[in-house]
């Protein structure tokens, strides 16, 4: 289960790869633009003050989060699907896709029937989280194999959820589009309060850890909790009131039906 509010407490931290990611889309007047794995729907409803004609849908698998996002203000829809069965209509010009794929084993087949059954010149923009061999995320799996939760949790934390770019860039290129891929580490600088959470921990709360949340009783996830609390203070230490906290981000956007020798 997905919480709005724990996925929102770093908003405009978790924005900026959404908006890097749209800036390097040409499209000028898509007829539809759809935008898979929606979340809250609070970048969704950006989309239309990019592209004011074009009819905009946001979709995502979680109830909670498209329950929170009708509540929004917008010329946008909303509907709970998931990406796995999602077919472009014949007049979807722009498919985003954001910080979503890393959660679908096998994504890399989704993405080439996606261009394929794109029209085309069509543009399909994707990014994922880059960091799955970053401290954070590697003291989560080793608090994970421990023998108390490893037959739980091992199954469910993969290490290398997603490609590098050039993997993804010659994926779409043998699919038949032009490829714009590239990587970007952003350096977030989280405040540190004495009295609350590791940021970082209160970061991966809010997406990395949920599975783990989800597996665990109250007891074990208080104990799992506290021990990666610990860890990730040592990776993170609290400098100047604040944790710098690299994020790698890795960014495809392609151009349907296109020569592969040709510039985006």
């Amino acid at each position: 289960m997905w919480d709005p509010t724990t996925y929102l407490r770093y908003g405009d931290e978790r924005s900026r790869p959404f908006h890097d990611l749209v800036a390097r889309i040409p499209a000028e007047r898509p007829r539809a633009v759809v935008d898979l794995g929606c979340g809250p729907g609070t970048l969704t409803v950006t989309l239309a003050d990019r592209w004011p004609d074009s009819r905009i849908t946001g979709l995502d698998s979680s109830a909670e989060m498209i329950r929170r996002a009708g509540g929004l203000a917008g010329p946008v829809s909303f509907a709970v699907a998931d990406v796995c069965d999602w077919h472009p209509a014949a007049d979807v010009d722009v498919v985003v896709s954001n910080a979503v794929l890393q959660w679908v084993p096998g994504h890399q087949e989704l993405l080439v029937r996606w261009a394929r059954e794109l029209p085309a010149g069509a543009w399909l923009a994707v990014q994922v989280p880059g960091n799955f061999d970053a401290p954070s995320h590697r003291a989560m799996r080793e608090v994970a194999r421990r023998d108390r939760w490893r037959d739980v949790l091992t199954p469910l934390l993969r290490e290398a959820p997603v490609d590098d770019p050039v993997d993804y860039a010659a994926l779409l290129v043998g699919a038949g589009c032009a490829v714009d891929a590239w990587e970007t580490t952003y350096v977030h600088q989280l405040p540190a309060a004495a009295d609350a959470d590791h940021p970082v921990l209160a970061w991966m709360e809010g997406t990395a850890l949920r599975p783990v949340r989800a597996a665990l009783d109250g007891a074990d996830w208080a104990d799992f909790r506290a021990e990666l609390g610990v860890r990730l203070a040592e990776a993170y230490p609290v400098r100047q009131g604040r944790v710098y906290f690299p994020f790698r981000r890795i960014f495809v956007v392609a151009r349907t039906g296109a020569r592969a020798e040709e510039n985006l």
